[in-house]
């Protein structure tokens, strides 16, 4: 069999979309997930973008051994030289650098001719080969590029150096018929093709990513790319687990496999939404909650009679764990440790006791504690900073009735280490406590959007809230949980302001912007 090898770029495509805000610890996270998952290639960030995007890069390339690290940078030679500065210690550099190729975007975005584009594209390649041993060279927009200039441009940075060639579908414009056919022309046209990796990289806009980068595959893609759960700019990229999973059911037909560890998928998925705050929707193929679930009576009666029936799929397959959770307000710190472990975490011991006492406290108030319940402890610990001052909730009481105006007092520490009592009032409880906590944070709030959905099952499931807002003109995003939703709302306000006083010298370039 053929092997494709994956691209993730959850980290820099996925992190683009409306909304996702990650950090450095939580995009190291994701990484080291990524790594287990087996993706061949961890798109980490843009270097050149912001000195936070930096940090993580470079932390990621620096701790990341089985996978290949790699950036974006422009064809600009300031954006090279910091890639490499940031991915010099990655096991096997690797940059990934773009120019548009499309009349639209050369006339429009870049006012450059055909002729000036090439030369850009020739001297970065170039300039990029001097560093890095790897370098994959993107045309932006290239599904809308007239084809007879792609092979121009293409033969001319294969010259110039490139290991990879990605064809972009910017804009999830293309159908498969059309963006296969776009690769086998350019297989039987561009000279040297067969020496460098040829990929594929699909926006979802007309709901046809998936099948339009399988099309690429049949006719030439060695590399795929796109990110978990299919997050990114507008209607997101292609989902990796739809394509790891639909080529490994279906290798009758495509004969084709990948080196994804296909029990890590649920874990990937579960962790990825956690921590970006993007609900996945129901009826997502693979990862989604009903993927498995079957209401039907005519289908309730053939699985019971054979799976196979109506499952193509299974949830052991993905990861998905089928056996209950033996854990419960009894059980003793070993068999804790023991369980974080077989659920991939690795924590200090005194992170581990820390999740310890979250664990008791929620035992006592649960009758069950499931492994969604277990999965937001260890994530949260594994990816807490406890070096920087910020704001900590310490009490939240709310006053209501429907007779009377609600009322929300609080209790927090500020980050100078001063406690600090404020009240306020409001429409609605969570409007009361918003409301009393812009005056603790002593600025500008806007609430942009605000959610909570439920972890698990059951009147005492978590309620994990997630509240995007803008403060003093800085958009940022919080998340939090707790068995009221009312705490888990203010917890996840103080976050979004939080993550603002950790990011405060991290500020992303606006002018900086992109999407392949």
């Amino acid at each position: 069999m053929r092997k494709i090898d994956i691209f993730d770029t959850t980290l820099r495509d996925g992190e683009q979309a409306a909304g996702i805000n990650l950090n450095t610890a939580e995009k190291l996270e994701i990484a080291r997930q990524l790594e287990r998952l087996g993706v061949t290639i961890i798109e980490a960030g843009f270097p050149a973008s912001s000195p936070g995007d930096f940090e993580a890069v470079q932390r990621i390339a620096n701790t990341v051994k089985n996978s290949s690290v790699t950036g974006l940078a422009r064809t600009i030679m300031s954006d090279i030289d910091t890639s490499w500065e940031a991915l010099k210690g990655a096991a096997q550099p690797h940059l990934h650098i773009f120019i548009a190729t499309s009349p639209i975007h050369m006339n429009f975005k870049l006012k450059k001719t055909p002729d000036e584009v090439v030369e850009i594209a020739v001297e970065a390649v170039k300039h990029a080969r001097k560093k890095f041993p790897l370098v994959q060279w993107s045309a932006e927009d290239a599904f809308r590029s007239d084809p007879e200039f792609l092979v121009r441009i293409v033969n001319k940075v294969i010259a110039a150096g490139a290991t990879t060639i990605n064809i972009p579908d910017t804009v999830g414009y293309a159908t498969p018929i059309e963006y296969g056919a776009l690769f086998k022309y350019l297989k039987e046209n561009v000279t040297g093709i067969d020496k460098v990796k040829l990929s594929a990289h699909c926006h979802n806009d007309l709901g046809m990513a998936t099948a339009n980068t399988i099309a690429a595959i049949e006719n030439g893609a060695d590399q795929v790319e796109g990110t978990i759960n299919g997050i990114g700019e507008r209607a997101g990229n292609v989902a990796l687990e739809e394509i790891a999973v639909a080529l490994h059911i279906r290798k009758d037909i495509y004969g084709f496999e990948t080196d994804i560890n296909l029990q890590e998928i649920k874990r990937t998925s579960q962790l990825v939404s956690q921590l970006t705050g993007v609900v996945i929707q129901p009826n997502k193929a693979v990862v989604g909650k009903n993927a498995f679930a079957h209401e039907s009576g005519i289908h309730q009666d053939g699985m019971l009679k054979n799976p196979e029936t109506y499952e193509i799929i299974t949830p052991e397959l993905i990861g998905e764990k089928t056996v209950p959770l033996a854990l419960g307000k009894h059980s003793g710190r070993h068999a804790f440790k023991d369980r974080a472990v077989t659920m991939g975490f690795e924590l200090s011991e005194e992170k581990l006791n820390e999740a310890f006492v979250g664990f008791k406290q929620l035992a006592d108030r649960k009758k069950e504690i499931t492994e969604d319940d277990l999965f937001v402890l260890f994530t949260d610990q594994q990816i807490q900073n406890n070096d920087t001052p910020v704001y900590e909730l310490k009490n939240i009481q709310v006053q209501y009735s429907t007779s009377n105006i609600p009322t929300a007092t609080i209790t927090a520490v500020t980050p100078a280490g001063a406690e600090v009592n404020k009240a306020a009032t409001g429409s609605g409880s969570v409007e009361a406590i918003f409301n009393t906590l812009e005056e603790l944070v002593q600025g500008k709030v806007h609430i942009l959007d605000y959610r909570v959905t439920s972890i698990g099952k059951g009147r005492d499931a978590l309620g994990e809230a997630l509240v995007n807002l803008s403060y003093n003109g800085q958009v940022s995003t919080g998340r939090d949980v707790a068995q009221d939703v009312l705490e888990a709302s203010a917890k996840a306000y103080l976050n979004a302001i939080n993550r603002q006083l950790i990011n405060a010298d991290s500020r992303e370039m606006n002018d900086v912007i992109t999407t392949i």
